[in-house]
């Protein structure tokens, strides 16, 4: 998964985004509005963190014009705690949750994993596939009981197939989640990934389309 951090906090920024690369997630952040509205514009996320009170553009502005365009992410919107008017406009703008200032990380964790859970249709916060098992507070991917150890790009990449299950995914899109901006989003490299990952779990676990992408079955259907 990958995630757009927009905060001009330096400290909180970088708390912020070190607690979402512990949790597996590709992570990029910028720190002020122009730089946001730019990012979410051009770029694939799966969600978004966003602070209102921004220097250049308000984070309520950069919101508006990334709905306007048509971008659907989830935003999880950092408010200043008591000021209940930035939580109602956010929310009438397009976020599609809050968390007031200050917070605990663990609170913003949990509440950014269930957007990415809704996001991707998923309701419960264990995800299976065929004998596999995803726990995504834990970072832990189990295959018939058993832990599996991954490498990080080899758990994000599982869990967002795990959080796709039922659909194709091109190597391109994948490329596009796993890695943030300073790293080569090379699709040839998800092929590696892949036969390193089937070695693990099994062959049969992901499925090639071919000319298409790969696939996990949705158990769901």
């Amino acid at each position: 998964m990958r995630i757009l951090v927009v905060e001009d906090e330096p400290r909180i920024s970088a708390d912020i985004v070190a607690a979402l690369r512990a949790s597996g997630m590709a992570v990029d952040a910028v720190a002020d509005g122009e730089s946001a509205w730019f990012s979410g514009d051009t770029e694939d996320y799966d969600a978004v963190v966003l602070d209102l009170g921004l220097p250049k553009l308000d984070g309520l502005s950069v919101l508006k014009r990334w709905r306007a365009n048509d971008r659907r992410f989830p935003v999880l919107v950092l408010t200043a705690r008591g000021v209940w008017t930035e939580r109602v406009e956010g929310i009438n703008a397009g976020a599609d949750d809050y968390l007031p200032k200050p917070f605990e990380m663990e609170e913003l964790l949990a509440r950014l994993r269930a957007l990415l859970r809704r996001a991707a249709g998923q309701a419960a916060p264990i995800l299976q596939s065929g004998a596999l098992t995803l726990d995504a507070r834990q970072m832990r991917i189990s295959l018939r009981g058993v832990p599996v150890a991954l490498s990080p790009l080899e758990y994000r990449l599982l869990a967002f197939l795990m959080h796709h299950a039922g659909r194709v995914v091109a190597s391109t899109e994948l490329a596009d989640h796993l890695y943030d901006t300073g790293n080569d989003k090379d699709p040839n490299v998800i092929e590696v990934l892949v036969a390193r990952l089937r070695r693990k779990i099994g062959s049969e676990a992901i499925e090639t389309r071919k000319g298409f992408g790969y696939f996990m079955p949705d158990l769901r259907a």
